[in-house]
């Protein structure tokens, strides 16, 4: 008795190549977006607490004169490196977006004015000296931006490096009907 001859092979078909990098790309998205909630876990949420003081020129700013128009918000620290990478990122948002930075434990006003002048920035910048500001919005590590919405409601944080477009989409998204164009009135 002879076997019976075994059916013939059939061709392994491999998945396209485009799936695999797929999979690969939404999970490298997924373990970011993780890492950045995992951060952003301390940060204050809901309505802003309160933000004002002296700016380095000595005017009273206080952030809910700000309402009506969606913010940045951003912490920043003169001794960090990552907010080094970021700051022309931020000047250049302030220049068609209102923006108020929180100089975290960088030094005296004049010093903190020294360094904006130094590297050729422009932004408004409150001093935090003791980090009491930085407390009250649960910033633990710099640099933290908070997008808030016209009606001072925080609907966007995240800490770390930030690109500009990455903080111009989430101010666009704070926007009334996500109107792009530009929303700073002087």
């Amino acid at each position: 008795m002879t076997a019976a001859p075994p059916p013939p092979a059939t061709p392994l078909t491999r998945p396209p190549r485009w799936r695999g990098w797929l999979v690969n790309i939404a999970l490298v998205v997924l373990v970011i977006a993780g890492v950045d909630w995992w951060k952003s876990r301390p940060l204050a949420q809901g309505e802003a607490p309160p933000l004002r003081g002296l700016d380095l020129h000595g005017q009273w700013l206080d952030l809910r004169d700000w309402r009506g128009e969606p913010v940045l918000v951003h912490f920043w620290g003169s001794w960090c490196p990552i907010c080094r990478a970021m700051e022309g990122s931020v000047d250049a948002i302030a220049t068609d977006h209102r923006v108020l930075t929180v100089a975290l434990q960088s030094g005296e006003p004049a010093e903190i004015a020294a360094y904006l002048q130094g590297a050729g920035l422009n932004f408004p910048v409150i001093p935090d000296p003791d980090g009491a500001i930085a407390y009250r919005w649960g910033v633990r590590g710099v640099p933290a931006s908070f997008i808030l919405s016209g009606d001072g409601h925080i609907v966007s944080t995240t800490v770390g490096l930030s690109t500009e477009p990455g903080l111009r989409l989430r101010l666009w998204a704070a926007m009334p009907g996500g109107d792009p164009g530009n929303t700073r009135r002087d």
